[in-house]
């Protein structure tokens, strides 16, 4: 038998700088994936990391048994080689279960998980819709006091998922835009220091402050009830745990389906075939979602897990402690997951495998099924009262998000029609 490849080390292939000002993905991932599924990275503040980028490769490493999301297993981290201010140190280090591993995780995750359960999720379909119907409304003056252009992004695919999770967690409304813009300041990855600290100081104060009030008065919410949890079984949430917990829902709890909902409207408006695949029944708004949460995935490269120990992930050695991303938009359009045409969007596509863009694994998006029927109904009730809406600017002028961490453009213009 011939002697086993030996793997690959990090040195061995360029490392790759992520832009930290964001900008479209693709063509960078292409280019990536042809030379392997792993790639070293260089993070801002020059901290050496990996990036996982094929489907298989990526599947694997979520679900590999040596691999943590703790920071204590951030090496560098560990060492104090990561500077203050660093963009990307929120994501490591705010407590909850995004940062949790084992019981810990299971902990943290099952004091929320009852309130994102299909079931439940369900149960908030004729709020969602209602909500929807609002928002169109709030479109429609938008283009008609714009000269018939209206920004998509800011008066619909951005309030619609904000306002359902601030109603799960009891937010008022007044709260929701400070909420929506420290999140944007969060994830952005071409901040300074003193801005990134500043934004965690300023939501971490506002959530406090959100927690003081509902301590004294609690409500039918989820927040009051993790806050009982807090109070009433202090050995399952510490207040850190409770405030890690709330930044992880307000986040991920609109910023992803925002971009899903946005880069799903790109997608049907420059392949108005597949709009039609649509309208005459060969495909329905869920395929629509998940072809677009595969071709065009909201997140671009995730921040971070960590292998306890070294390990080989196709060939390619990542080293103990490695600050690894999830590279979701590459592992959509991987050819050895999708065939040679994974590049196309298609939504009567029947994929061979599943999409990750909603992660894998023990820490597989909690919201997923409120992502999934907010961006169905908001899809279907967007088309259908405006079916003749188009973009108002050239898809290569639209500005793109200031982050390698989400993916998506900041606004949308549109006509109606």
């Amino acid at each position: 038998m011939p002697a086993p490849t030996p793997p690959t080390a990090p040195q061995d292939r360029p490392p790759y700088r992520p832009d930290p000002a964001g900008g479209c993905p693709h063509a960078a991932n292409a280019r990536l994936l042809a030379q392997g599924a792993v790639t070293p990275v260089v993070l801002p503040g020059e901290v050496a990391g990996m990036a996982v980028l094929g489907h298989d490769a990526l599947r694997d490493f979520l679900g590999h048994p040596d691999v943590a999301k703790g920071a204590r297993h951030f090496t560098a981290l560990a060492e104090g080689r990561v500077p203050d201010g660093w963009p990307l140190l929120t994501f490591a280090t705010v407590p909850g279960m995004s940062t949790a591993d084992g019981a810990d995780h299971r902990r943290l995750r099952s004091l929320v998980s009852g309130a994102f359960t299909p079931r439940r999720v369900e149960a908030l379909r004729p709020r969602v819709a209602a909500v929807t119907a609002e928002l169109l409304d709030d479109l429609a003056a938008a283009a008609e006091a714009g000269g018939g252009v209206a920004d998509l992004r800011r008066h619909f695919a951005m309030p619609l998922p904000l306002r359902v999770i601030c109603e799960l967690l009891g937010l008022a409304g007044h709260r929701q835009e400070s909420l929506h813009h420290l999140s944007q300041r969060i994830v952005a990855t071409d901040t300074t220091p003193e801005r990134a600290m500043a934004a965690n100081r300023e939501l971490v104060a506002l959530l406090t402050a959100f927690v003081a009030e509902k301590t004294e008065a609690p409500g039918d919410d989820l927040t009051s009830a993790l806050i009982a949890s807090r109070d009433e079984e202090g050995d399952r949430l510490t207040h850190a745990e409770l405030i890690g917990t709330l930044v992880l829902l307000v986040v991920a709890g609109h910023e992803t389906t925002l971009n899903l909902v946005g880069n799903a409207v790109r997608a049907l408006c420059a392949h108005r075939d597949q709009l039609l695949h649509v309208r005459e029944g060969r495909a329905g708004w869920a395929e629509v979602v998940e072809e677009t949460l595969r071709w065009d995935s909201p997140l671009g490269y995730f921040p971070f897990r960590y292998p306890t120990r070294d390990l080989v992930v196709d060939g390619t050695l990542i080293p103990r402690g490695t600050p690894v991303l999830a590279g979701y938009s590459a592992a959509g359009r991987d050819p050895k997951a999708y065939g040679p045409d994974a590049d196309r969007f298609d939504v009567t596509r029947v994929p061979a495998v599943r999409h990750l863009s909603l992660g894998h694994g023990a820490h597989y998006c909690l919201g997923a099924p409120l992502a999934r029927l907010e961006a169905t109904l908001a899809l279907e009730a967007l088309f259908t009262r405006f079916p003749d809406l188009d973009l108002a600017a050239p898809e290569a002028e639209l500005p793109r998000h200031a982050s390698f961490v989400g993916n998506s453009v900041r606004t949308l213009p549109v006509r109606l029609g």
